[in-house]
């Protein structure tokens, strides 16, 4: 009689997926290296990008950093082309905000042209009842506040000083959008937006990585079946 699956034989049989952020000039490189782990790729031109099939069940989907935009790379194949595209560049506006800081930046070519963070105290939530919770709650919408003020005018400050075709948010989606809504930001909040970023903390280590990131191609590996 077959035994049936314990939960956590079926977290080890279900597919481990991870991201890789590769600049266009290693990306040659990098499906060298993809193909030699995993056996022999087919490659299929799909929506979100291009799709590596490899002969063990491994897949990666490659995607670029940003749209075409009437600028398409050269190349041979959809591979070069991809790698072209990521290549180019491109004015970006980084825009990074969590709890109790930010970090902006106006990037191209994967660095930081010109850039600012700072810090504002947003204390967390309380379990406090009653007139204590209300008390709790006010003081922190209104340190939440000044950090998106903050944010929304150094970013406008230098976002306005150079060249800015996309924006790059990361962090906390909530206050990245509120940041978008204030008023020093709204010849910037219509801009296109690249893919959101995970970011661990908006410091200046941060902003560096996040620039290299966004101008390379996301790749999203799923390992073999087990």
């Amino acid at each position: 009689m077959e035994r049936p699956h314990t939960g956590q034989q079926a977290a080890e049989a279900r597919p481990v997926s991870r991201t890789a952020f590769v600049q266009g000039a290693r990306l040659s490189g990098w499906v060298e290296r993809f193909a030699a782990s995993h056996g022999r790729l087919a490659e299929t031109q799909v929506d979100g990008g291009i799709l590596l099939q490899a002969a063990d069940g491994a897949t990666a989907l490659l995607k670029a950093p940003w749209p075409v935009d009437g600028r398409p790379g050269t190349g041979a194949d959809l591979l070069e082309r991809l790698a072209s595209l990521a290549a180019q560049e491109r004015g970006l506006g980084l825009l990074l905000v969590r709890r109790g800081g930010f970090a902006v930046a106006a990037a191209s070519g994967g660095t930081v042209l010109a850039s600012k963070t700072g810090t504002r105290y947003v204390q967390s939530r309380t379990a406090a009842g009653g007139q204590s919770q209300q008390r709790y709650a006010r003081r922190r919408g209104n340190q939440a506040d000044a950090l998106v003020e903050s944010a929304a005018e150094h970013a406008a400050q230098v976002f306005g000083a150079h060249r800015v075709e996309y924006l790059v948010p990361g962090g906390d989606r909530l206050l990245v959008e509120q940041v978008l809504e204030q008023p020093a930001m709204k010849q910037f909040a219509v801009r296109s937006r690249l893919a959101f970023l995970d970011i661990p903390g908006p410091k200046a280590t941060a902003l560096a990585k996040a620039a290299a990131d966004a101008c390379s191609v996301r790749i999203l590996v799923t390992d073999p079946p087990a």
